[in-house]
């Protein structure tokens, strides 16, 4: 059932982000600490590497996001499987993919996570569950339905979770594969990542429907909104899903509403919001929450967080000396790993 969200910051919610009342675990809260921190620095660095021209293509960061995939990882087993957009720098980071062999992928090296051949969307790990970032705007849609039904018809009970931005779901194919994934009972979990805008254009300005999580009604799949700056309502949300979906109830719709506070990519001037409106929705900052959740529960003092940070650092200094280090492919690899069936009838030779 809908649960109606706002899609503004309020100060109800700037409140509930604000205190200090633990509902995980010390473990949890640490690990979503250093996951958010370690993402927030890669995009960080990646966003400066890009404008010096270390590499090219397109690079959409994942910057005020990060409570998502922390929240869903958390919530997750081992052999679900993760599937999303171009924005798809956060989620193998959270998975537990080293980050060396994603900032090799973004200068296009050999030792890259896709041998140098994705870039900034295309990421890949097979060895944590990650499907994948895909660069076609709403194409993961159905794709992780078929990975779902995959999942089904082995009967691994396996998970699928499948993300995408709120201009993705104007998309036909995410009306088709919704009817066919109610029908079938697929387990996957639809994630809106809704960060209010579709490249420069606001969510009240695509659709009559402002409140994502309506999308399922039609097709009685259960749907709810989520504070997607809280990694403790994504990680339960995402739960209660996953049941669902084990247990053979098929597939949910999560709106988890968040905000990106860069562009939606390095050449957006973002002239389509203000300051002021980006300074609102920081101020519920998941890494900062989750600061502080460890410091008022005493679970590390400052100088354990120190620590984590210089951690971090480290992880993002060796990540891009690693690149740099690393080989560009050579010409042959344009032969490489390229799909072909020679019993497909329509195959034309050249």
């Amino acid at each position: 059932m809908a649960v109606k969200a706002e899609n503004k910051p309020t100060k109800t919610t700037r409140k509930s982000k604000s205190a200090s009342s633990a509902k995980f675990s010390k473990e949890t809260y640490i690990k979503w600490y250093k996951d958010m921190l370690l993402i927030r620095k890669f995009e960080d660095k990646a966003g400066q590497l890009y404008i010096q021209q270390k590499f090219g293509g397109f690079c959409h960061l994942y910057i005020g996001q990060e409570a998502i995939v922390a929240g869903t990882a958390s919530a997750c087993r081992k052999g679900d499987k993760h599937m999303t957009a171009y924005r798809d720098h956060g989620h193998p980071i959270a998975l537990g993919t080293d980050p060396r062999v994603l900032m090799a992928e973004l200068y296009g090296r050999t030792t890259g996570c896709s041998k140098g051949k994705g870039g900034s969307m295309h990421f890949f790990d097979k060895e944590v569950g990650f499907m994948g970032g895909h660069g076609i705007v709403g194409a993961q849609i159905a794709m992780g339905a078929g990975v779902g039904f995959a999942e089904q018809y082995n009967e691994t009970g396996n998970i699928v979770c499948v993300s995408m931005g709120d201009g993705a779901v104007r998309q036909g194919a995410l009306h088709e594969t919704f009817n066919m994934a109610m029908k079938w009972k697929l387990p996957v979990i639809f994630i809106i990542e809704n960060n209010n805008y579709a490249m420069g254009t606001s969510v009240e300005r695509t659709t009559n429907v402002a409140d994502l999580s309506k999308i399922g009604a039609s097709y009685e799949m259960p749907s709810k909104s989520v504070n997607g700056m809280s990694p403790e309502a994504v990680h339960e949300a995402i739960e209660e899903a996953a049941e669902r979906g084990r247990r053979g109830d098929g597939p949910t719709l999560l709106d988890i509403r968040t905000y990106r506070y860069k562009g939606h990519s390095m050449s957006d001037p973002q002239k389509y919001r203000t300051k002021q409106e980006v300074a609102e929705w920081m101020e519920q900052d998941p890494i900062e929450h989750c600061k502080k959740v460890i410091l008022d529960n005493k679970w590390l003092t400052l100088e354990g967080i120190a620590e984590i940070e210089a951690w971090v650092k480290n992880e993002v200094k060796e990540s891009v000396e690693f690149a740099e280090n690393s080989p560009y492919p050579e010409g042959k690899e344009l032969y490489e790993d390229v799909y072909k069936d020679d019993n497909y009838p329509y195959i034309i030779e050249y």
